[in-house]
Order: C-alpha cells, then sequence, then structure tokens
C-alpha cells in the first residue's frame, strides 16, 4: 500500500477535495471534467504504465538457451513483437493446435500484425493529459484574475454581524460589516462601469468551451490512429465478445502472447535467426487504460456538446425570457431571487454581460448576491432615468403573485 502511495504522490497536489476560502471558480463543471478528472486520469494511467512494480517486467521472451534471457527481452521490446493473422483461430487454440491466439508457425509469405505501439503508450498518455489541460491554462491565462479579485472574501459574508472582522480557527475570516459593504459596493461599481466591455472576457470562456470538444473528438481520433484503427470499435467489440465464442477483441488488439524474431550471426559468419515467444505483461495494464478510455472519452464527448448546446441556450434565451433566468441564477446562486428584479437586470445586459453576472453569483453567498442584485437593479433603473422622477411600468401579474417586490420599487410606485 505504501508503495501504491508513493507512486502516486505526485498527483496531490492537483487533486483539491476541500473548497478553501479563497477558491474562485472561472468555468463549469464539464470544464472540470477535462482540465481535473481526465487531466488525473491520464497522468495516473502513464505512472501506472510506467511502475514495474504493479505488473512486474513489462515483457519476458522465451529463447535458445545461447541467448540470454535480458539480451531478448530487451530487444523485442524496442523493437515489436509480432502476431499472424492466419493463426487468430479461437477454435485451434480450444483444440489445442495452437497454444496461444496468433502464435504459430509462420513463413515469410504469411501476414502478419507488428505491435510496437506499447514503447510509447506512456508518453501518448501523458501528452493527452497535456492536451486536456491546455484549455484551461488557456481560459486562466485570459481571464487574468478579474472574478477573484471582486469576490476574494466575500464567502463567509452572510455572517458579517459585528463591526469588525473574526478569525476562526486562524484559518476562516469573517468580515466586519463595513468591509462587506464596501466590497459590495466596489463590485457594483466594478460592473457597471464595464457594461458592454466584457465580451472578450466571454469570448475566451467560449471559445476554450468549443476547444474543449473539439480536443475531446480530435483525441479519440488520435487514439485510433495510434492504435492502428482498432480504438473506435473497442468498447463495441469488448461489449459484442460477451455474447458470442469468437476470439476476444482485445486478444487481437492488447495480445498477451506474441512472436519475435532475432537475428544474430553465426560461428561462420552465415546470420541465424531465433524465434523467440514473448508474454506482454504490460498488455494486461494497456487493456484495461483503453477499454476505461473509450467509454471516458464517449461520455465526455457527450457530456461536452450538451454544454455546448447549453451555452448556445443562454444566448439565445438570456435576454427573452424572465423564468429562463430565475433558474439559472437559482442554480448559480441557491436562493429565491426578485423576479422583478431579474427582470430589469438581465434584460440591461448584453450577453457578455450576463454571464459575468452568473458567475459572481456563484462565487458568492446566496444572500449577499440577493442584496447585490437588488441594489444592481436600483442602479439600472437610475441609469435610465426612471429612477424617483418618472413612475415605473405596471407590474406584471405574475410579479403580483409571486409577492416578492423590490422595496425600492413598491416606494417608486407609491411616489408616483
Amino acid at each position: 500500500m505504501a508503495t501504491v502511495l508513493a507512486t502516486f504522490s505526485v498527483l496531490k497536489d492537483h487533486v483539491k477535495l476541500k473548497v478553501t476560502q479563497d477558491a474562485v471558480s472561472i468555468d463549469n463543471l464539464v470544464f472540470k471534467l477535462h482540465y481535473r478528472a481526465t487531466f488525473l486520469a491520464l497522468l495516473a494511467a502513464s505512472l501506472l504504465v510506467c511502475s514495474r512494480q504493479f505488473i512486474g517486467e513489462h515483457i519476458r521472451c522465451i529463447a535458445d538457451l545461447a541467448i540470454p534471457p535480458h539480451v531478448i527481452d530487451t530487444y523485442c521490446f524496442f523493437t515489436s513483437t509480432f502476431t499472424v493473422v492466419k493463426h487468430m483461430d479461437l477454435d485451434a487454440v480450444n483444440e489445442g493446435i495452437l497454444p496461444h491466439p496468433g502464435v504459430g508457425p509462420v513463413t515469410d509469405e504469411d501476414p502478419v500484425v507488428h505491435h510496437a505501439y506499447y514503447q510509447w503508450v506512456p508518453f501518448i498518455l501523458f501528452f493527452q493529459a497535456i492536451f486536456f489541460y491546455l484549455p484551461h491554462y488557456i481560459w486562466r491565462s485570459k481571464e487574468g484574475g478579474r472574478l477573484k479579485a471582486l469576490v476574494a472574501g466575500l464567502k463567509l459574508t452572510s455572517l458579517s454581524l459585528r463591526d469588525e472582522a473574526i478569525t476562526v480557527n486562524d484559518t476562516l475570516t469573517i468580515p466586519s460589516r463595513l468591509d462587506t459593504e464596501q466590497k459590495l459596493q466596489t463590485i457594483r461599481t466594478a460592473f457597471l462601469n464595464r457594461l458592454h466591455v466584457n465580451r472578450p472576457w466571454a469570448y475566451y470562456l467560449g471559445m476554450c468551451e468549443v476547444l474543449n470538444f473539439i480536443n475531446v473528438l480530435g483525441q479519440i481520433y488520435a487514439t485510433d490512429v495510434f492504435l492502428g484503427g482498432a480504438f473506435l470499435g473497442l468498447g463495441h467489440g469488448v461489449a459484442k465478445d460477451k455474447f458470442d465464442d469468437e476470439i476476444d477483441v482485445l486478444d487481437i488488439v492488447f495480445p498477451k502472447v506474441t512472436k519475435c524474431d532475432f537475428r544474430k550471426y553465426g560461428p561462420s559468419g552465415t546470420i541465424q535467426r531465433h524465434d523467440a515467444l514473448c508474454v506482454m505483461a504490460l498488455n494486461v495494464v494497456n487493456e484495461k487504460i483503453y477499454i476505461f478510455l473509450w467509454f471516458w472519452l464517449v461520455i465526455l464527448a457527450i457530456i461536452t456538446g450538451l454544454g455546448l448546446l447549453w451555452r448556445i441556450l443562454t444566448m439565445l434565451l438570456h435576454a427573452r425570457s424572465k423564468k429562463f433566468n430565475q433558474m439559472v441564477f437559482t442554480m448559480a446562486c441557491p436562493g429565491r431571487n426578485n423576479p422583478w428584479n431579474v427582470l430589469t437586470v438581465t434584460r440591461e445586459y448584453n450577453f457578455s454581460d450576463w454571464l459575468f453576472l452568473y458567475y459572481i453569483a456563484k462565487n458568492i453567498d446566496n444572500h449577499v448576491f440577493k442584496g447585490l442584485f437588488e441594489k444592481l437593479a436600483e442602479d439600472l433603473q437610475e441609469r435610465r432615468g426612471e429612477g424617483y422622477e418618472k413612475p415605473l411600468p405596471p407590474i406584471p401579474e405574475e410579479d403580483k403573485e409571486e409577492g416578492q417586490l423590490l422595496p425600492t420599487y413598491e416606494y417608486q410606485r407609491k411616489q408616483a
């Protein structure tokens, strides 16, 4: 157990099971599935393939006693092994005619399949992990910490009941009421001053979400090319093998026993050919890794595609549907938001401002965000010149029924 923990200890800094007070969310769950779940899974797989303590020697070959075992093992691992196509016959194996699928007598005319991919598996898995992390790295650099600068220190503002800040266990700090008010005022000012100029922020987020989708599709195609066209049908083939008596697709793609030819000079200078039988212990791990990757990448591609459809839906409905906005902001920040405030605020913003406000909602307490939302509604009323000078439009009947009017709005109606 200690060996296992030591092997994967390099990944512990990338696994965040505890959310800190200053943690800020700048993306969504689909994004995290790429740069956290998939990135860590691929790194763990790369380490597993490289770790001899889990599977022993990657390859063991049996050949003539004249050849030292370590020589033939090293040669066959760094060149390639092969299986004979005509001997991929499960009936012959069951009848005792062949010892293993794909292993048997071969001539120069017989078609064979060479297996050299196992040399590259740890490198390919590592670079795949890098590509899954790359969109997040681009987005984080382009986002520039803007959200964190605005919402830092607002995680516990709902507990701000005193005039001075309180530190709990030297780790959590509950800000004072004055600090909370100043911070919320800063957010309001910064947000209103940047109306309609948040487009680059939203464009980069959307671009990185598209990159995630392109990357996962590209990874599926690249893995298929790497495995010689066997990856796309791997999951279906594994499921099909459970219901028929044909040779297991995993024994074709990841053979456990293969052949290897070793040639050397004899005493008189002629070339001698030595036939070796190689046990591929590494392929026992490889097949599990790539079965997991097939199902995971397919599921991830579907989820990422649905995430893009959701993003398109938000672009189309954010300024048209009050019910949609209520649902979205309730998801981001649980708690009942005033429907009239939602309508007042969201209809003034373009999509980039709406999206930025949504991520602010995800990163602060629901009670605090509700107060911020009400203040933003008041600020927008004043900006439009309606404020206390002009009567506001009539209250929609559905809002009357919900019975949660903004106090300022109710006061304005009485004054009008």
